[in-house]
């Protein structure tokens, strides 16, 4: 099984960045731990603060993979393209966040995202990261 998980913007910070809401560990190093958590699966990473890579990303894979992990950030709120990338790829998309955007700001309670996702999984922490691999197995 080949599967993608493509981080959005300011994602490159965790560890750093509001560790309160989003922990101390980097997605470096998380990924590590996916790894090898999931030795059956193949997985690629990908993280880019810049809405055009996202779409290219999702568009490159998304017809040569089992499935997409899609941590979109703060372009779920926003990105009708990255909407519109999800819908238009064979590969199934799990919509992940680290915290429960419904427990935040209002305008983090809509997602551009979700309507063409598989599911969406939202939280948990890293572990949703989780959970969705999980949910392709």
């Amino acid at each position: 099984m080949k599967l993608m998980i493509i981080n959005g913007p300011n994602l490159n910070l965790l560890g750093k960045r509001e560790p309160e809401v989003y922990g101390n560990t980097t997605f470096e190093e998380y990924f590590s731990e996916l790894q090898a958590k999931f030795p059956q699966v193949q997985m690629g990473y990908f993280q880019s603060n810049i809405e055009g890579e996202l779409i290219d990303k999702i568009q490159e894979v998304g017809f040569e993979y089992d499935g997409i992990v899609l941590n979109a950030a703060s372009y779920t709120h926003t990105s009708v393209g990255i909407g519109d990338a999800v819908k238009a790829v064979d590969a199934p998309v799990v919509e992940v966040h680290i915290s429960n955007t419904h427990k935040r700001e209002d305008f983090r309670h809509v997602s551009y995202i979700s309507s063409g996702a598989k599911g969406v999984i939202l939280g948990f922490g890293l572990q949703s990261y989780d959970l969705a691999i999980k949910s392709f197995l």
